[in-house]
C-alpha cells in the first residue's frame, strides 16, 4: 500500500523560491552578483557593503605629464528590509503532493511576497532616475517614444545588451498596438518566458508589470530660481558626489517638489560622459525628498541626483553651467499635481538587488531550511501548535536594493 511522505522544509522552500522567482520580472533583470558578498550565516538587518565603481580620468594633451587625483567612487548596498509571509497549515496538508501543496498554500503566499518586494524596489528605482523620456505633451507610448528611451540610455553609454523594459498595462496596450508586428523572434519563442514577458523589440526584453509605480508631480508655481553662486560641485580636480543640495527661491508659498520629480535649470546643459562636450540639452535632475517652498523670498533646500558637477577638467563632470548657478529658472517636467505611470527602461547594472542568508534554524534543532535560487535566499521555519493541530509557519527574505548606475 502506498504511503504519503511528509513534505520537508527544503522541498517547500525550493518550491517557494521557484514561484517567487517566476513572478518578479523587475528584480530578476537587475544586477544580483553581490549576493555572495552577504553569504554568511545569520546576516542581520543593516549589514552593508560598499560597491566600488570604476574610477574616471581625463586625457592629457601634449608631452608634459599632468598627474591627476585618483578618486574611487563607491555606493552602499545595505540589506535593510526583512519581509515575509506567515502561514498556518495542518499536519494533514504536509502529507499532500508538493504540487498540490504549492497550488493551495505556496502560490498565493509567494504571489503576495513577490508583489511586495517588486513594488518596493520599483518605488525606490524610479526616484533615482533622472534620464526621463516622454513628457506630458506626448502621452502615446508608440515605438518612437520607446526608442527615444533607448537612445537616451545609449547617450550615457549604456551597453546595448541586457536591456529590459517594464511597462504599466495601459502603456503596454498602446505599445502593443504600435509594434504588434514585431514580436516574432523564433529564438525567443523557443524560450520559457518569465511571467509577463511580451517579447523583445528595440533592443529590450519587454514586460508587462502591474506594479510599475505611479508618480504624482509636485505643485511648484511662481518664478522658482536657483539661489546661490556656489551650487553643486565646481571642482576642476577629480571629485565626485552622488547628489547635490540646491537652494531654490522665488516659488509661490507652500507649493511643493516631490521625491521623483524631474527638474531642469536654465543654461545647465548635460555633457557627453567622455568628451565633456555640451549636448545642448538641459541636464535633468531628479528630486530625492519632498520639499515645500515657504515664501518667494526664502530659499528651500532641494536634494537632487545626480550631483551638479560642472568643473571643467573634472573627470566626473556631468554638466556645464553656462551662466553660473545663481538665478537660473527652475522648470518642473510634466504638468503640476498630475499622476503618471513610471514605465522603466533599464540596463541590468542600473540597479542592484541582493538577499542575505538569515540564520538557518534547522541548525538549532528546529524544523526549517534555508535555500537560494538565482541570487534569492529564503528561509522557512515552523513550530507545531498542539492545541489546534496546526503548524504556524513563516517564510522570510532579507534583502537590499540600491542604484548602481541609475543613469543607465
Amino acid at each position: 500500500m502506498a504511503t504519503n511522505t511528509l513534505l520537508t522544509p527544503t522541498m517547500i522552500t525550493r518550491k517557494a523560491l521557484m514561484v517567487l522567482h517566476q513572478k518578479c520580472n523587475f528584480i530578476s533583470n537587475v544586477n544580483r552578483q553581490y549576493d555572495d558578498r552577504f553569504a554568511q550565516d545569520g546576516a542581520k538587518i543593516g549589514d552593508s557593503i560598499n560597491i566600488r565603481m570604476p574610477a574616471k580620468y581625463t586625457v592629457r594633451s601634449g608631452a608634459t605629464l599632468s598627474a591627476q587625483e585618483d578618486y574611487h567612487r563607491s555606493t552602499p548596498l545595505t540589506v535593510s528590509s526583512q519581509v515575509g509571509v506567515d502561514l498556518s497549515f495542518t499536519t494533514k496538508e504536509l502529507t499532500m503532493d508538493i504540487d498540490d501543496f504549492s497550488e493551495r498554500v505556496i502560490d498565493p503566499a509567494m504571489a503576495q511576497l513577490a508583489a511586495h518586494i517588486e513594488s518596493a524596489c520599483m518605488q525606490q528605482a524610479y526616484k533615482l532616475v533622472n534620464n526621463y523620456t516622454n513628457a506630458t505633451t506626448d502621452t502615446t507610448v508608440g515605438y518612437k517614444s520607446f526608442a527615444k528611451g533607448g537612445s537616451n540610455m545609449t547617450e550615457v553609454l549604456a551597453p546595448s545588451s541586457n536591456r529590459t523594459a517594464c511597462m504599466y498595462p495601459s502603456s503596454a496596450v498602446e505599445f502593443n498596438d504600435a509594434v504588434k508586428g514585431l514580436f516574432h523572434s523564433s529564438d525567443q519563442i523557443k524560450k520559457q518566458y518569465t511571467e509577463g514577458l511580451m517579447g523583445r523589440t528595440g533592443g529590450f526584453d519587454v514586460y508587462e508589470n502591474t506594479l510599475v509605480p505611479k508618480h504624482t508631480t509636485g505643485t511648484l508655481a511662481g518664478t522658482p530660481l536657483s539661489d546661490g553662486t556656489n551650487q553643486g560641485t565646481s571642482d576642476t580636480s577629480n571629485v565626485w558626489a552622488s547628489q547635490s543640495v540646491i537652494q531654490i527661491d522665488g516659488a509661490t508659498s507652500n507649493t511643493t517638489l516631490k521625491a521623483g520629480d524631474i527638474i531642469t535649470f536654465s543654461t545647465v546643459f548635460a555633457v557627453h560622459p567622455e568628451s565633456k562636450v555640451s549636448t545642448g540639452r538641459l541636464q535633468r535632475f531628479v528630486v530625492q525628498s519632498d520639499a515645500t517652498l515657504t515664501t518667494a523670498a526664502t530659499g528651500a533646500a532641494v536634494t537632487v541626483k545626480p550631483a551638479m558637477i560642472y568643473g571643467s577638467g573634472n573627470a566626473y563632470q556631468n554638466c556645464v553651467a553656462a551662466s553660473g548657478t545663481d538665478g537660473l529658472t527652475v522648470t518642473l517636467t510634466g504638468a503640476v499635481g498630475t499622476t503618471f505611470a513610471q514605465d522603466l527602461q533599464f540596463h541590468r547594472d542600473a540597479f542592484v538587488f541582493a538577499t542575505a542568508d538569515l540564520i538557518d534554524v534547522s541548525k538549532l534543532g528546529a524544523w526549517g531550511a534555508r535555500e537560494s535560487m538565482d541570487g534569492i535566499s529564503m528561509r522557512i521555519a515552523k513550530q507545531y501548535a498542539i492545541g489546534s493541530d496546526t503548524v504556524p509557519c513563516r517564510l522570510d527574505v532579507l534583502y537590499g536594493f540600491a542604484g548602481l548606475y541609475p543613469e543607465l
